[in-house]
């Protein structure tokens, strides 16, 4: 398979018709369509569903889909840190992230990166830890930011100084609201919208704290963003466990944040794959980052 073929396939795939494929990737329609047959005949398997006005993807086709936009995004982040000048570096740096107050030392680095060096662009995505591991391990992100991720012996690390405080999102009108701080008991019985990342892992610091109340918690909903579960919250679906300073919440809004009793606090680290060359805008970050951390 050839770079070009795999544009040509994600054009069909996401326009989903020939003939404005073709129209997107400056080709003709009949070049287009034997370049298809040609890239199904090689992979020996179907990936396109053809209708009448419509063309869907199989299963194979989901997965080329995939990794096709997989390959192309490396193939462009490689070819932007090699041509980059030597004397005025450029180039990209990616960056996956959760939710944490704990990123504006991040922010404040790439501020101080672009001052010294304006031709380097940052891309930052939000994400649980397992999107932010598997697009490391593909070479997508430079740096990720885990937290209290269990098992650091792949990556060189560096440990933010902040630390996240857990709690609970409530309506101000909730009979939780008075509360200074709430126990696990507070909410055996009261529907939570809970981390899907906490879910999962049953050694969470979080779920070693519900488990205090001597029984399951009763779970409303699931999320993997805190700005989606205000919402639920604001809706009255149940009061989100997570993490302070995310979402407003204050005497002036209509939620309020509790922290939990006793008290669960995460860290941080800024974690990249070991081994791993850095491109020299990755570098120049780095050492950004390694500044802020030491005033």
């Amino acid at each position: 398979m050839e770079l070009r073929e795999l544009r040509y396939f994600l054009a069909v795939a996401n326009e989903e018709n020939i003939t404005k494929a073709a129209d997107l990737v400056h080709t003709t329609q009949p070049n287009l369509s034997r370049q298809m047959h040609s890239l199904e005949e090689e992979i020996g398997k179907p990936l396109f569903v053809r209708e009448n006005r419509r063309i869907s993807l199989t299963p194979a086709g989901k997965l080329l889909r995939k990794r096709a936009e997989e390959i192309l995004e490396l193939y462009e982040k490689t070819e932007k840190e090699l041509t980059g000048s030597d004397k005025d570096i450029s180039g990209d740096v990616s960056i996956g992230c959760g939710e944490s107050y704990a990123m504006r030392l991040i922010a404040r680095a790439a501020k101080r990166t672009r001052e010294n060096n304006p031709k380097i662009r940052f891309h930052f995505f939000s994400g649980d830890a397992a999107t932010v591991t598997e697009r490391l391990d593909q070479g997508l992100f430079d740096f990720g930011v885990l937290i209290d991720y269990p098992d650091m012996s792949e990556f060189e690390y560096i440990r933010l100084p902040l630390f996240d405080e857990w709690g609970v999102l409530v309506r101000s009108d909730h009979p939780l609201a008075s509360k200074q701080a709430v126990t696990a008991e507070d909410l055996r019985d009261v529907p939570l919208i809970c981390s899907q990342q906490v879910m999962r892992n049953k050694a969470h610091a979080v779920a070693n704290w519900l488990r205090r109340a001597g029984t399951a918690p009763e779970i409303a909903a699931t999320y993997n963003l805190l700005f989606n579960a205000s919402l639920l919250v604001r809706e009255g679906l149940g009061c989100a466990l997570g993490i302070n300073r995310i979402v407003c919440a204050d005497e002036s809004n209509d939620l309020q944040f509790l922290p939990l009793s006793p008290p669960v606090e995460s860290h941080l680290d800024v974690v990249r794959k070991k081994s791993r060359l850095l491109s020299p805008a990755a570098d120049c970050f780095l050492r950004e980052l390694t500044a802020v951390l030491q005033h």
